[in-house]
Order: structure tokens, then sequence, then C-alpha cells
């Protein structure tokens, strides 16, 4: 079913290469591991589970790992609404509403597709903003979801998962196994595999942060047509990045492994080179952006009406 919320061909085409090269790189990535490690049952054992697991269980695991509960309307009845207002206006299935106790500002979505997801919003978030302001939040969140954008961005975090994993088990492996019982040949197979899959991180890391930025654009635009406020959600943006800018970094760090879904990306007051390859784009470009949608729209813009 098509979702009310304005399509993005750019974006779309983006997914597609996206998905495209890094399924290129997945298969010269398997390829190597069974060469260098001649044990091809192993590799394709271990790359199927963990792909199966994070596309069947992304949101299980982000809940579990965001400390977010799955919420009813009798706990949550506002945040239900806004919820179920924004879906009847987009007019595509509810999402599982969930909320994480967190004081730090912010929300995600996950799920392999619309009729499985799940959106989450932290109690610090609740606290912090204006029913609007968290209408556009929310809006932002569910056009990822129409999008299909979140479950591409799972499947596409999928290899560079793998090859970190493959990297820390090549590297404790060499570490801890005992240097003098291993000839010159696993040494030098282990070093192998390790530069394999570093390469292989590094690419697969900034092809997903180009794409992560583009739809984080995307999703501001689709959720500012669709509830016709975008200085509603210009103004959560401006809130939500003040406050956890003010957060300690080390109590950022947690959650800074899921940034890629985030509403705002968990930085700190000065990230430093983390802003070169951060998963979205910087705060001025998305207020910039809704600045002018603002004026496309104009004062006559009806609150709530679909684009």
């Amino acid at each position: 079913m098509q979702s009310r919320f304005r399509s993005d061909r750019r974006l779309t085409v983006r997914m597609g290469v996206t998905l495209f090269l890094l399924g290129l790189l997945y298969v010269a990535f398997v390829a190597a591991l069974i060469v260098l490690l001649k044990s091809w049952v192993l590799v394709v054992v271990i790359a199927a589970g963990v792909l199966a697991a994070q596309y069947w269980f992304s949101d299980r695991i982000a809940l579990f790992a965001m400390h977010g509960r799955v919420v009813e309307r009798e706990e949550y009845p506002e945040l239900h609404a806004v919820v179920d207002r924004l879906c009847a206006i987009a007019d595509m299935p509810k999402p599982v509403v969930a909320v994480s106790n967190m004081d730090m500002p912010n929300a995600f979505a996950t799920g392999r597709n619309p009729d499985n997801a799940v959106v989450c919003v932290t109690t610090g978030l609740l606290r912090r903003l204006e029913p609007a302001e968290l209408e556009g939040v929310l809006a932002h969140e569910l056009s990822h979801v129409a999008h299909k954008d979140v479950a591409v961005i799972t499947i596409a975090s999928f290899l560079g998962v793998i090859a970190g994993l493959v990297v820390r088990f090549a590297f404790y492996s060499e570490m801890f196994g005992g240097r003098g019982r291993k000839d010159q040949n696993t040494l030098a197979v282990l070093a192998m595999v390790m530069g394999v899959s570093a390469a292989v991180y590094a690419i697969s890391f900034l092809l997903i942060r180009a794409l992560s930025r583009y739809r984080e654009l995307a999703a501001d635009r689709a959720a500012a047509l669709l509830t016709g406020r975008p200085s509603a959600l210009a103004s959560a943006l401006t809130k939500v990045s003040g406050d956890i800018a003010r957060i300690p970094s080390e109590d950022l760090r947690t959650a800074q492994a899921f940034n890629a879904f985030y509403f705002t990306p968990a930085l700190g007051a000065e990230p430093g080179l983390s802003r070169l390859f951060s998963t979205h784009p910087s705060l001025e470009q998305r207020l910039e952006q809704l600045g002018r949608i603002s004026a496309e729209l104009g004062e006559a813009a009806t609150p709530g009406k679909a684009a």
C-alpha cells in the first residue's frame, strides 16, 4: 500500500545504488573469506545467520539496546493519539509504539517493513517537546517507515557488522590464541583476513553515511509536507540538538552505536571529527531546508494536510 508521504525518487535511486554496491562488496568479502579460511560452509552459515537475525530481529535488538519497551494506549494515550492521527493522514499501518526510559531526547524507527515496524521515543523527548513539535518528530520517523529506508539501512549495516566481528575475532585469535603454536602461514592468513575485513568495513561505513544523510533530509521534507508545519519540526530539531549537546559525551557513548536510526545523532558539544562522518546532515542544513519548505507552503498551509 502506498502511503501519502511524498515519495522521493532520488532517495529510491540512492537506496538501490547503495544496496547494489554493498551487494557486490558483500559477495567479494565472502569470496575472500572462503579463499583465506578455506571453509565456505563456515563462512556462509555465519554470514547467513547474522543477516537473518539482523533482518528479522532488528526491532527487538534496537529496543533491547536502548532500554525501550512497548507501551499500550492506556499508559501513553497522548503519544498513541499523535501516532494514530499521523497514520490516518498518511494512510499507512500503525507501527508498534514504544518508549525508552532515557533522559536523552530522541526517537527512532526500526523494522523490516511498514507492517512490522516500531516507533520509539525517549521519556526525555516527551518531557521537552510541545505537542506540535512531537508531531513533527513522529512524522519524520513514520516517513522512514513509509519510504522503507529503515529496512535498507538495517540490511546495509549488516555488512559492516560482519566485517567488524571478523576483525575482532581475528585480532583476539592472534592475541590470545598462542603465537608460539602458530606457523607463519596461519599468522599471514589472519593478517589478510583482518586487512580485508577492515577495508570492507571502511567502504560500507562511507556508503551507509552517504545514504543516511540524504534519507534524513528526505524524512524532514516528507514530514514537513505531511503535517504542513515545517516550523514545528525545525523547533524540535533546534531544541533536541541543543539539549543533546549539553549531555556529557560519556553518557552518549552507548547510544552512538544507533546514530543511523536516530532523529538527531547522539553527539556531544564538541563532536570534532565525528561531525565529518556523521550519519546526519548538519543542523544548519536541515533548518535551511525546512525554511525553504515553510516559504513554499506560505501562511495558507493547513496543519495536518497531506501534501
